[in-house]
Protein backbone atom coordinates (compact mmCIF):
# COMPACT_ATOMS: atom_id res chain seq x y z
CA UNK A 1 0.00 0.00 0.00
CA UNK A 2 0.96 3.69 -1.00
CA UNK A 3 1.86 5.58 2.19
CA UNK A 4 4.82 7.91 1.95
CA UNK A 5 6.50 10.60 -0.43
CA UNK A 6 9.99 11.54 -2.18
CA UNK A 7 11.26 14.68 -1.44
CA UNK A 8 13.94 15.84 -3.11
CA UNK A 9 15.93 19.10 -2.93
CA UNK A 10 18.43 20.16 -6.02
CA UNK A 11 21.56 22.21 -4.87
CA UNK A 12 24.27 23.73 -6.62
CA UNK A 13 26.52 21.42 -4.07
CA UNK A 14 24.21 18.75 -2.88
CA UNK A 15 21.13 16.83 -4.06
CA UNK A 16 19.13 16.31 -0.74
CA UNK A 17 16.65 13.37 -0.75
CA UNK A 18 13.82 12.02 1.50
CA UNK A 19 10.85 9.63 1.88
CA UNK A 20 8.62 11.30 4.34
CA UNK A 21 4.93 10.71 5.66
CA UNK A 22 2.21 12.78 5.94
CA UNK A 23 2.83 14.50 8.95
CA UNK A 24 6.62 15.35 7.59
CA UNK A 25 8.50 12.60 9.70
CA UNK A 26 11.24 11.46 8.10
CA UNK A 27 11.93 8.12 7.51
CA UNK A 28 14.81 7.77 5.01
CA UNK A 29 16.94 10.16 4.18
CA UNK A 30 20.48 10.52 1.56
CA UNK A 31 22.40 13.11 -0.32
CA UNK A 32 24.13 13.02 -3.22
CA UNK A 33 26.77 15.96 -4.89
CA UNK A 34 25.49 17.76 -7.48
CA UNK A 35 26.64 16.79 -10.98
CA UNK A 36 26.92 19.83 -13.19
CA UNK A 37 26.97 17.85 -16.44
CA UNK A 38 22.82 17.61 -17.53
CA UNK A 39 22.95 13.86 -18.73
CA UNK A 40 24.88 12.69 -15.75
CA UNK A 41 22.65 14.52 -13.43
CA UNK A 42 19.39 13.21 -14.41
CA UNK A 43 20.73 10.37 -14.85
CA UNK A 44 21.33 10.85 -11.04
CA UNK A 45 17.88 11.72 -10.12
CA UNK A 46 16.52 8.67 -12.01
CA UNK A 47 18.38 6.34 -10.21
CA UNK A 48 17.10 8.27 -6.85
CA UNK A 49 13.35 8.02 -8.68
CA UNK A 50 13.32 4.49 -9.46
CA UNK A 51 14.95 3.55 -5.70
CA UNK A 52 11.55 5.10 -4.15
CA UNK A 53 9.27 4.19 -6.58
CA UNK A 54 10.16 0.55 -5.98
CA UNK A 55 8.81 1.24 -2.77
CA UNK A 56 5.29 2.12 -3.78
CA UNK A 57 5.69 5.96 -2.66
CA UNK A 58 2.10 8.23 -3.58
CA UNK A 59 4.31 11.19 -5.05
CA UNK A 60 7.56 13.00 -5.87
CA UNK A 61 8.11 17.12 -4.43
CA UNK A 62 11.25 18.55 -6.38
CA UNK A 63 12.52 22.10 -5.30
CA UNK A 64 14.90 23.55 -7.70
CA UNK A 65 16.41 26.83 -8.37
CA UNK A 66 15.03 29.40 -10.92
CA UNK A 67 12.02 30.54 -11.75
CA UNK A 68 9.15 27.79 -11.95
CA UNK A 69 6.14 27.71 -13.68
CA UNK A 70 3.94 25.06 -12.60
CA UNK A 71 7.01 22.26 -13.39
CA UNK A 72 9.25 23.33 -15.94
CA UNK A 73 12.09 25.03 -14.45
CA UNK A 74 13.20 28.50 -16.13
CA UNK A 75 16.78 29.13 -16.33
CA UNK A 76 17.84 27.46 -12.84
CA UNK A 77 19.65 30.08 -10.63
CA UNK A 78 23.15 28.26 -9.93
CA UNK A 79 22.33 25.33 -12.45
CA UNK A 80 21.60 26.89 -15.44
CA UNK A 81 21.45 23.53 -17.38
CA UNK A 82 17.64 23.03 -15.13
CA UNK A 83 16.46 25.38 -17.93
CA UNK A 84 13.54 23.64 -19.66
CA UNK A 85 13.65 20.70 -17.53
CA UNK A 86 9.80 19.48 -16.29
CA UNK A 87 10.37 16.86 -13.77
CA UNK A 88 6.56 16.08 -14.28
CA UNK A 89 6.98 14.98 -18.08
CA UNK A 90 9.83 13.31 -17.29
CA UNK A 91 8.25 10.81 -14.50
CA UNK A 92 4.62 10.90 -16.31
CA UNK A 93 5.05 7.41 -16.88
CA UNK A 94 4.94 6.12 -12.91
CA UNK A 95 1.24 7.86 -12.71
CA UNK A 96 1.70 9.77 -9.12
CA UNK A 97 1.42 13.54 -8.55
CA UNK A 98 4.93 15.44 -9.08
CA UNK A 99 5.48 18.70 -8.19
CA UNK A 100 8.31 21.57 -8.74
CA UNK A 101 8.35 24.56 -6.33
CA UNK A 102 11.22 27.23 -6.20
CA UNK A 103 13.39 27.29 -3.27
CA UNK A 104 12.76 30.32 -1.43
CA UNK A 105 9.15 29.63 -1.96
CA UNK A 106 9.89 25.83 -0.31
CA UNK A 107 11.32 27.87 2.84
CA UNK A 108 7.95 29.95 3.36
CA UNK A 109 5.89 26.48 3.46
CA UNK A 110 8.50 24.97 5.45
CA UNK A 111 8.12 27.38 8.17
CA UNK A 112 4.28 28.26 7.30
CA UNK A 113 3.45 24.07 7.38
CA UNK A 114 5.78 23.10 10.50
CA UNK A 115 8.18 26.12 11.65
CA UNK A 116 8.16 29.33 12.85
CA UNK A 117 5.67 30.67 10.81
CA UNK A 118 3.12 28.02 11.53
CA UNK A 119 -0.83 28.59 10.53
CA UNK A 120 0.12 31.92 9.93
CA UNK A 121 -1.88 33.76 6.52
CA UNK A 122 -0.10 36.37 5.84
CA UNK A 123 4.10 35.89 6.24
CA UNK A 124 7.30 35.48 4.75
CA UNK A 125 10.53 33.39 4.50
CA UNK A 126 13.85 35.43 3.62
CA UNK A 127 16.68 33.21 2.96
CA UNK A 128 20.32 35.34 3.31
CA UNK A 129 22.83 33.47 1.53
CA UNK A 130 24.68 34.24 -1.97
CA UNK A 131 21.50 36.37 -2.77
CA UNK A 132 18.11 37.18 -0.62
CA UNK A 133 15.88 33.99 -1.39
CA UNK A 134 12.36 34.63 -0.28
CA UNK A 135 8.84 33.34 -0.27
CA UNK A 136 5.39 34.69 0.51
CA UNK A 137 2.65 33.93 2.11
CA UNK A 138 -0.61 36.06 1.63
CA UNK A 139 -3.89 35.36 2.87
CA UNK A 140 -3.27 31.74 2.94
CA UNK A 141 -1.76 31.28 -0.31
CA UNK A 142 1.35 30.78 -1.68
CA UNK A 143 2.09 34.10 -3.64
CA UNK A 144 3.08 33.30 -7.31
CA UNK A 145 2.24 36.20 -9.45
CA UNK A 146 1.31 36.57 -12.82
CA UNK A 147 4.67 34.76 -14.30
CA UNK A 148 5.78 32.44 -11.26
CA UNK A 149 8.53 34.87 -10.07
CA UNK A 150 6.48 36.87 -7.24
CA UNK A 151 9.61 36.87 -3.90
CA UNK A 152 12.15 36.98 -6.06
CA UNK A 153 13.86 39.51 -3.44
CA UNK A 154 17.28 39.77 -5.23
CA UNK A 155 15.94 41.70 -7.38
CA UNK A 156 14.76 44.35 -4.91
CA UNK A 157 16.57 47.33 -5.87
CA UNK A 158 18.38 49.02 -2.67
CA UNK A 159 20.70 51.51 -4.25
CA UNK A 160 20.20 53.23 -7.53
CA UNK A 161 24.11 54.61 -7.57
CA UNK A 162 25.86 50.80 -7.42
CA UNK A 163 26.57 49.37 -10.75
CA UNK A 164 24.42 46.81 -12.12
CA UNK A 165 23.46 44.31 -10.40
CA UNK A 166 25.61 45.66 -6.73
CA UNK A 167 22.76 47.84 -6.23
CA UNK A 168 19.87 45.03 -6.17
CA UNK A 169 19.20 43.19 -2.91
CA UNK A 170 21.58 40.03 -4.53
CA UNK A 171 24.61 41.97 -4.54
CA UNK A 172 23.94 44.82 -1.93
CA UNK A 173 22.57 42.68 0.83
CA UNK A 174 24.58 39.40 0.13
CA UNK A 175 25.31 37.46 3.78
CA UNK A 176 28.05 35.81 1.48
CA UNK A 177 29.55 39.01 0.53
CA UNK A 178 28.89 40.15 4.17
CA UNK A 179 31.16 37.24 5.30
CA UNK A 180 33.90 38.23 2.82
CA UNK A 181 33.96 42.37 3.76
CA UNK A 182 34.18 41.22 7.32
CA UNK A 183 37.10 38.76 7.24
CA UNK A 184 38.46 41.19 4.48
CA UNK A 185 38.21 43.87 7.71
CA UNK A 186 40.00 41.83 10.12
CA UNK A 187 43.11 40.62 7.85
CA UNK A 188 41.83 37.12 7.66
CA UNK A 189 43.26 34.95 4.51
CA UNK A 190 40.11 32.90 4.42
CA UNK A 191 37.45 35.04 2.81
CA UNK A 192 34.80 32.53 3.15
CA UNK A 193 35.35 31.42 7.25
CA UNK A 194 32.21 32.43 8.55
CA UNK A 195 33.02 31.37 11.77
CA UNK A 196 35.86 33.68 12.13
CA UNK A 197 33.96 36.91 10.78
CA UNK A 198 30.98 36.15 13.30
CA UNK A 199 33.80 35.10 16.22
CA UNK A 200 34.85 38.83 15.38
CA UNK A 201 31.37 40.60 15.35
CA UNK A 202 30.65 38.75 18.99
CA UNK A 203 32.97 39.67 20.68
CA UNK A 204 32.62 43.79 19.10
CA UNK A 205 35.30 44.09 17.08
CA UNK A 206 34.70 47.50 15.91
CA UNK A 207 35.07 46.98 11.98
CA UNK A 208 33.40 43.61 11.78
CA UNK A 209 30.71 45.06 13.69
CA UNK A 210 30.35 48.36 11.70
CA UNK A 211 29.90 45.77 8.50
CA UNK A 212 27.46 43.42 10.03
CA UNK A 213 25.39 46.83 11.20
CA UNK A 214 25.16 48.46 8.00
CA UNK A 215 24.09 44.50 6.42
CA UNK A 216 21.21 44.12 8.93
CA UNK A 217 20.24 47.75 7.88
CA UNK A 218 19.75 46.42 4.01
CA UNK A 219 17.84 43.66 5.44
CA UNK A 220 15.48 45.64 7.35
CA UNK A 221 15.23 47.74 4.47
CA UNK A 222 14.23 44.54 2.60
CA UNK A 223 11.66 43.97 4.70
CA UNK A 224 10.23 47.00 4.95
CA UNK A 225 10.13 47.30 1.26
CA UNK A 226 7.93 44.17 2.05
CA UNK A 227 5.29 45.87 4.15
CA UNK A 228 4.44 48.26 1.63
CA UNK A 229 3.65 45.89 -0.67
CA UNK A 230 1.53 43.25 0.82
CA UNK A 231 1.28 43.88 5.17
CA UNK A 232 2.91 40.87 6.91
CA UNK A 233 2.50 39.51 10.56
CA UNK A 234 5.67 37.81 10.53
CA UNK A 235 8.84 37.37 8.49
CA UNK A 236 11.73 34.36 9.25
CA UNK A 237 14.86 34.86 8.85
CA UNK A 238 17.12 31.78 7.49
CA UNK A 239 19.99 30.80 5.32
CA UNK A 240 23.32 29.55 7.42
CA UNK A 241 23.76 32.95 8.93
CA UNK A 242 20.87 32.86 11.01
CA UNK A 243 22.42 29.76 12.65
CA UNK A 244 23.82 33.01 14.91
CA UNK A 245 21.50 34.25 17.13
CA UNK A 246 22.63 37.94 16.64
CA UNK A 247 21.60 38.16 13.20
CA UNK A 248 18.02 37.63 14.13
CA UNK A 249 18.56 40.41 17.01
CA UNK A 250 20.90 42.58 14.59
CA UNK A 251 17.97 42.83 11.78
CA UNK A 252 15.30 43.14 14.80
CA UNK A 253 17.70 46.34 15.86
CA UNK A 254 18.17 47.81 12.60
CA UNK A 255 14.70 47.44 11.77
CA UNK A 256 13.19 49.29 15.16
CA UNK A 257 16.08 51.97 14.68
CA UNK A 258 14.67 52.66 11.00
CA UNK A 259 11.25 53.30 12.88
CA UNK A 260 12.49 55.17 15.64
CA UNK A 261 14.48 58.21 13.01
CA UNK A 262 11.28 57.98 10.99
CA UNK A 263 7.85 58.97 12.25
CA UNK A 264 5.85 58.25 8.84
CA UNK A 265 6.81 55.02 9.02
CA UNK A 266 6.48 53.96 12.64
CA UNK A 267 2.87 55.65 12.57
CA UNK A 268 1.87 53.83 9.19
CA UNK A 269 3.47 50.71 9.18
CA UNK A 270 2.44 48.10 12.00
CA UNK A 271 5.36 46.24 12.96
CA UNK A 272 5.81 42.61 11.67
CA UNK A 273 7.60 39.66 13.92
CA UNK A 274 11.08 38.96 12.73
CA UNK A 275 12.06 35.10 13.68
CA UNK A 276 14.61 32.72 13.22
CA UNK A 277 13.63 30.15 10.99
CA UNK A 278 13.03 26.46 12.33
CA UNK A 279 14.32 24.82 9.45
CA UNK A 280 17.84 25.50 8.03
CA UNK A 281 19.52 23.08 5.96
CA UNK A 282 16.48 20.55 5.61
CA UNK A 283 13.67 23.32 4.77
CA UNK A 284 13.40 22.44 1.22
CA UNK A 285 12.78 19.00 1.82
CA UNK A 286 9.93 19.73 4.09
CA UNK A 287 8.43 22.93 1.98
CA UNK A 288 8.61 20.72 -1.44
CA UNK A 289 6.43 18.34 -0.13
CA UNK A 290 3.95 20.95 1.47
CA UNK A 291 4.34 22.04 -2.09
CA UNK A 292 2.91 18.64 -3.13
CA UNK A 293 -0.02 18.30 -0.58
CA UNK A 294 -1.01 22.15 -1.89
CA UNK A 295 -1.63 20.48 -5.11
CA UNK A 296 -2.81 17.49 -4.99
CA UNK A 297 -5.93 18.86 -2.84
CA UNK A 298 -6.56 21.92 -4.10
CA UNK A 299 -6.60 23.74 -1.10
CA UNK A 300 -4.28 25.98 0.54
CA UNK A 301 -4.25 23.47 3.64
CA UNK A 302 -4.31 20.28 3.77
CA UNK A 303 -6.61 19.26 6.28
CA UNK A 304 -5.11 15.47 7.13
CA UNK A 305 -1.54 17.06 7.81
CA UNK A 306 -3.53 19.60 9.79
CA UNK A 307 -4.64 17.30 12.00
CA UNK A 308 -1.45 15.01 11.95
Amino acid sequence: MKKNYLSIDIGGTNVKYAELNNAGNIIEQGKIKTSHDKEQFLKNIDQIVEKYVKKEIKGIAFCAPGKIAHTKIHFGGALPFLDGIDFAVRYKKYDIPVTVINDGKASVLAENWLGSLKDMQNCAAITLGTGVGGGIIVNGKLLNGAHFQAGELSFLQLNMKEPVFDGFAGGYASAVQMIRNVNEAIENDDETDGLAAFEAINNGNEKAKKIFDEYCKRIAAIIIDIQAVVDLDAIAIGGGISAQPIVVQGINQAYDKVLADNELIRKTFTRPKIVEAKFKNGANLYGALYNLFIHVNGNDIWQENKAA
